[in-house]
């Protein structure tokens, strides 16, 4: 069964551009529910843009943790 967190991210241009070059490996946020949540940065490239990345987002996982979906839901 997979679990579900929401969380905003709010990331300037300038460190995006770590996570976009993959000089910066994983993202470490906290969740609506005040769980923290680390997750591949690789995950959040499609997000990028050149604000930076901006966003209500969902994640999804399975019973071992394991990321099944990173969704942008809103600015």
């Amino acid at each position: 069964m997979a679990s579900e967190l929401r969380f905003r991210l709010a990331i300037s241009a300038d460190e995006a551009g770590r996570y976009y070059q993959g000089t910066a490996h994983s993202v470490v946020v906290t969740a609506e529910n005040g769980q923290k949540l680390q997750f591949p940065a690789s995950h959040i490239r499609p997000f990028i843009n050149q604000l930076g990345v901006r966003g209500y987002f969902s994640i999804q996982f399975d019973k071992n943790n394991k990321l099944i979906a990173l969704k942008k839901i809103a600015d």
